[in-house]
């Protein structure tokens, strides 16, 4: 299935590669690269691309595409998460996903890899079964490591491997017994000039942290579950559970997993959390523009609305911009014409605005269009679809577990047009 994978950086250098049946020349990413420098946005290449005699397959993570070549054709749909699958447990295993903890833990990398896939198929996948596998890198067993010449890999097979629950390996004590919920929204929208919603969809996922003793039976219910819309489920999940009675029923895999994503389209009205009052202007034959820019809460059930953080690409003709910002500080490239703004906290009470004018190049003529508002932002304790959990209940243990369940909003493509 799978016949080699290649790491690529954001300069376009390959810095790692595995390959599985033979070795694959790397003239073939060629063709990526050619798609690569086609593409507008980093994120724009095409997650799919032919070639002669392969198809390459790639995603883009925490800026190192991650690019298969395969010979012969399979779904993309299954390789992109295999590939997903792989960045998740780097992360899980080094703390963070990027070049240079690859390239310090490159032994590690390739026993995981070894392990992930059998002959190009995927075999383990759990983060459960290849901690058992494969010892997660601390300082100690590297320097333990260096020094005997042994490697990471366990010298039993797991035991979750040989059980009907092949996520949770069995025998699991712990002195605390604890289940905690984050439901992380992140919503996309694109509003027009006089404030109306064009676009507007929430990404949604619920992160779990389980620990807990034995091999306990969890049950998840909602206040409102028929918002969810195009639910992707963690593998124990019982699907025909949820299908009949909207109720998640799961035996959980111990420590951190992402027990689903979901998705809210504008079909069910999505809430937008901020407003923007802008006054964007330029006057023809003047070399002057007016800039004024003003931030508040919109529909936020009361809650605060932080990390707030404005950007906008000004047209080519602005050569500066004196601004007076009434909370927070202001930047701007006179080179890359990128304005930003770090608001923070927004005071409902008192809103944040930034105001003033915009050089232009004498003789310049008007700019075409006015620039768009990207907005970054935070609401803790919210979710904005609405979404709520309704009760956590366990069976199959005597002990009584404490549980806790967070919200969170956050912006992902966030624009205003003005």
């Amino acid at each position: 299935m799978i016949h080699s994978l290649f790491l690529v950086n954001a300069s376009g250098d390959i810095f790692l590669e595995k390959h599985w049946k033979s070795v694959v020349s790397r003239s073939v990413c060629d063709y990526f690269f050619e798609a690569l420098e086609r593409a507008t946005e980093p994120e724009n290449v095409p997650p799919v691309i032919p070639t002669p005699h392969h198809y390459l397959i790639n995603v883009l993570r925490h800026r190192i595409y991650f690019v298969a070549v395969i010979q012969s054709e399979v779904p993309p749909l299954f390789v992109i998460e295999f590939l997903h699958r792989v960045v998740d447990t780097f992360q899980d295993y080094f703390g963070v996903c990027t070049e240079a903890a690859i390239k310090d833990n490159v032994v590690v990398v390739y026993e995981l890899l070894e392990e992930m896939l059998d002959n190009g198929f995927p075999l383990a996948t759990e983060s459960n079964i290849l901690k058992e596998l494969i010892k997660p890198p601390t300082i100690l067993r590297t320097v333990v490591n260096t020094i005997t010449g042994s490697t990471n890999v366990g010298e039993q097979l797991p035991t979750g491997q040989l059980s009907v629950v092949p996520w949770r390996r069995t025998g699991v004590k712990y002195t605390n017994n604890e289940a905690y919920f984050d439901v992380v929204e992140e919503i996309d929208a694109i509003i027009d000039k006089s404030g109306s919603t064009i676009t507007a969809e929430i990404q949604g996922v619920i992160d779990a942290c389980v620990k807990l003793t034995g091999m306990p039976d969890l049950t998840l219910s909602f206040m409102n579950p028929r918002l969810l819309d195009d639910v992707s489920f963690h593998p124990c999940v019982r699907f025909k559970r949820w299908e009949a009675e909207r109720i998640l029923s799961f035996i959980p895999p111990d420590g951190n997993f992402r027990l689903l994503s979901y998705h809210v389209s504008s079909q069910n009205l999505v809430a937008i959390p901020v407003y923007v009052k802008h006054n964007i202007s330029f006057r023809e034959g003047s070399s002057q523009g007016r800039f004024e820019l003003t931030l508040g809460p919109k529909q936020t059930m009361g809650k605060a609305v932080e990390s707030v953080l404005v950007s906008s690409q000004l047209p080519r003709g602005v050569l500066n911009a004196n601004l007076n910002a009434s909370q927070g500080t202001y930047t701007f490239d006179p080179v890359t014409k990128l304005l930003s703004w770090d608001v923070g906290k927004i005071n409902p009470q008192k809103l944040p605005s930034l105001k003033g004018t915009m050089s232009l190049q004498a003789g310049a003529s008007k700019p075409d269009e006015n620039p768009t508002i990207n907005i970054q932002f935070k609401i803790q304790q919210l979710a904005i679809s609405g979404l709520k959990v309704n009760r956590l209940d366990m069976y199959g243990e005597k002990y009584k577990p404490f549980k806790g369940i967070k919200y969170m909003t956050k912006a992902g493509k966030f624009q205003v047009r003005t």
